[in-house]
């Protein structure tokens, strides 16, 4: 059994189309190059990164807030339930060898901060925050070939 690289792909629950294009691109990176992406499983960014990955035949990770498996976008092929609200930010964060955080509201700001706190490198795309500790992309191609590299992977 392989230990493949786990990537978090974080972001708002509604975003709007160019966001969704670069989420959907980051997705499919993310698969093309043989890592696991998690992320919270429901719509938004968290959709759009799915929706890429599980079209480049990637495996797909969802953390979900609540209790129901419905939650969760039709992209997702394992769905943890959790019961735990924002708190499953940290499950995010923690089980990720890296983020890339997409543009994002408080909620994903909160996820790059619990990710930082966990020594997680970070990657952010289409950010509204300038965030001591996290590295800046500028395209979506960017920020995968950044977040693998920080994370060790060796094509």
């Amino acid at each position: 059994m392989s230990n493949r690289l786990q990537v978090g792909v974080i972001g708002s629950s509604s975003c709007e189309d160019d966001i969704t294009h670069i989420a959907e691109r980051v997705g499919s990176l993310v698969a093309a190059n043989g890592a696991i992406l998690i992320n919270g499983g429901r719509t938004g960014v968290m959709e759009a990164a799915s929706r890429g990955a599980k079209t480049a035949g990637g495996l797909v990770v969802g953390i979900l807030p609540g209790a129901s498996k419905s939650e969760s976008n039709p992209y997702v092929d394992v769905i943890i339930t959790t019961e735990m609200g924002h708190a499953r930010n940290a499950i995010i964060a923690s089980s990720s060898d890296c983020l890339i955080a997409i543009a994002g509201g408080l909620g994903t700001l909160s996820e790059v901060a619990l990710a930082l706190k966990m020594e997680r490198p970070v990657v952010t795309l289409a950010s509204p925050w300038k965030i001591a500790g996290t590295i800046e992309a500028y395209s979506a191609e960017e920020a995968v070939s950044i977040a693998l590299n920080l994370s060790g992977y060796d094509e």
